[in-house]
């Protein structure tokens, strides 16, 4: 049935439901919708297709460092600022760096850590409190268990049955750094938790993950097998791009979408949903007339619907980072490709900060070359963040061009205070004597420029990092000189931990987010001038045209942000087809 009252033409395609963007929500979206044989779905997405039976190697590993730093996988040309208080009066001009976001089937669970949590459940009461009705942790839980097949644990918190199987590596297949650093969390006093996604404590616990038998599941190899890409009312088209939103009127009728022939054709639906993230999904509403009317007026863009929350508020989990090297006895010993097994939850205590506010990774491999595999690292972020002055904006109207993106990390001060006390914590248990003959050469680690090209999967980085691996390897004093000189930015640690000025320059310096772009279409209240959906995806002021993913949470949950994203998906998929039985 054509939408309204457009005729199609020879050439167009029609469809019932346009999802745009085959990302972690995207292959959610089209499982869950085409299950319902009535409906026949479309799924648009921009990078490649990730086939049952053939998925790209650096896809499957466990190891994620070949999947998220490999440009066939990414948008290439996205810059981002994640300059800590960026937009404060008299800050510096924002430095952009290279925000890695995926461009393949299954979107960021095809390339990120693999990790599986969910979050606190007071964060979705937050939810529910910011305007999203219905969100409440008593009315997600269910998703969470729907979309998970946990094979360590049962029970009223956990699921059997779904399409995502989470599993985490047992202590006696840990390499000897992170056994050490659970000594050292214990002996700081830090309490052993079994598991991550049962109550939401404090404490050190074997990482939950999106993995099975040492490999990744993505939502599309878990949502997309054979047997569903087999449905006839389901059309998946990769290699793709979506070109503009189709309007008519206040109403979204389609979309223009360009193919890997070069040529561009018409899409037609009777609703369209978003669901290309959080930095691209706000970009499609903006080109489509949908966001601040002054700003859309500014570049030449008739206004459809002046909803100034579009691209606003946007947030990701700040981060700061304590690097050693790592004594050969105690490095990852090859039982096992992954390279982040151990993980903390733990509590700032200050001001009104909720309990978990703080977290931090164990890394016992940095990266996959050989210096990588020297190094261990511990990931320090702010797990309940209170800073939301980010933002999403259009550099001109071409869909050629990437967002202006601007972060703004911790411009809220209750961040970086939070930030400082956690280094000064977590830099003391690396320091402390349980670590001694494990780690040496303590070091504060940024994800610089430098760092990034070192890390890039060439030739070149694969012979310097070897011979570079052979001398770190040799004696002491040697190793030192070369830290010093290749590896080392900036103060050592023992001036950080002395000096508190030190400490904060190095914070607003290194500080990035860790790829949990969220917030930036929020759900909200009708008459809340800056919500942009509705509690179930729809946007506000034209119809036919909804948004799933990331950018709609109303707060970023205090934890990975995979999970809460195929739950969103889940649970907005259940409320669409509700509807259409109605």
């Amino acid at each position: 049935m054509a939408p309204h009252d457009i005729t199609p033409g020879p050439e167009d395609t029609v469809h019932d439901i346009l999802i745009v963007g085959g990302g972690t929500a995207g292959c959610v979206l089209a499982n869950r919708l085409s299950a319902d044989a009535r409906l026949k779905v479309l799924m648009i997405e921009a990078g490649e297709d990730t086939p049952p039976g053939r998925v790209q190697p650096p896809i499957l590993d466990s190891f994620a460092g070949l999947a998220y730093l490999n440009s066939r996988f990414l948008w290439n040309d996205l810059k981002a600022s994640t300059d800590v208080g960026g937009s404060a009066p008299g800050a510096p001009p924002a430095r952009l760096r290279k925000y890695e976001q995926a461009r393949v089937l299954g979107g960021g669970s095809a390339i990120n850590g693999q990790l599986a949590n969910r979050g606190a459940p007071h964060d979705y009461d937050e939810w529910q409190a910011l305007g999203a009705s219905g969100w409440t942790w008593d009315t997600v839980l269910p998703y969470f268990r729907k979309l998970e097949r946990d094979v360590d644990f049962d029970g009223p918190l956990h699921g059997q049955d779904g399409p995502i199987p989470i599993s985490r590596i047992g202590e006696d297949l840990w390499p000897g750094h992170a056994r050490a650093m659970a000594r050292a969390f214990a002996q700081a006093g830090f309490d052993a938790v079994d598991d991550q996604n049962g109550a939401f404590v404090d404490g050190y616990f074997p990482v939950a993950i999106s993995n099975l038998y040492d490999r990744r599941v993505s939502t599309a190899i878990g949502y997309l097998g054979y047997r569903v890409r087999a449905r006839p009312n389901l059309t998946l088209k990769t290699d793709t791009h979506v070109t503009r939103l189709l309007m008519q009127g206040r109403r979204c009728i389609g979309v223009m979408a360009q193919g890997p022939d070069g040529v561009e054709k018409r899409h037609l639906a009777q609703e369209v949903i978003l669901a290309s993230g959080a930095l691209h999904s706000p970009a499609h509403l903006l080109r489509a007339g949908i966001g601040p009317a002054e700003d859309l007026r500014r570049l030449g863009i008739e206004v459809v619907a002046d909803r100034p929350g579009v691209g606003r508020r946007l947030m990701d989990h700040p981060s700061v980072a304590v690097a050693s090297f790592i004594a050969p006895e105690a490095r990852i010993n090859g039982v096992t490709r992954r390279h982040l097994m151990l993980g903390l939850r733990f509590s700032s205590g200050m001001g009104d900060a909720p309990q978990g506010d703080m977290a931090a990774s164990i890394a016992s491999k940095s990266a996959w070359h050989d210096v990588g595999s020297q190094l261990a690292t511990v990931n320090i972020w702010v797990n309940k963040t209170y800073s939301e002055s980010g933002s999403v904006s259009l550099r001109d109207a071409d869909w050629r061009s990437e967002p202006r993106v601007d972060f703004d990390l911790m411009s809220d001060r209750r961040d970086l205070d939070r930030m400082k006390a956690a280094y000064r914590r977590l830099a003391a248990i690396v320091l402390s004597d349980e670590m001694q003959g494990v780690v040496s050469d303590t070091f504060p680690a940024s994800y610089s420029d430098k760092v990034r090209q070192v890390a890039a999967l060439t030739l070149r980085n694969k012979v310097l990092t070897g011979l570079l691996a052979r001398l770190l390897d040799g004696p002491a004093p040697l190793r030192r000189l070369l830290f010093r000189a290749l590896i080392v930015e900036g103060d050592p640690i023992d001036v950080l931990m002395a000096d508190d000025a030190a400490l904060e320059r190095f914070i607003r310096r290194a500080a990035v987010g860790v790829w949990h772009a969220s917030c930036s279409c929020r759900m909200g209240a009708e008459d809340d001038p800056l919500a942009v959906t509705a509690p179930d995806g729809r946007v506000y002021g034209v119809d036919g045209l909804r948004v799933v993913d990331a950018s709609i949470f109303p707060m970023i949950p205090s934890g990975n942000t995979n999970l809460p994203t195929i739950m969103v998906a889940e649970r907005i998929s259940d409320l669409i087809l509700a509807a259409r039985r109605a």
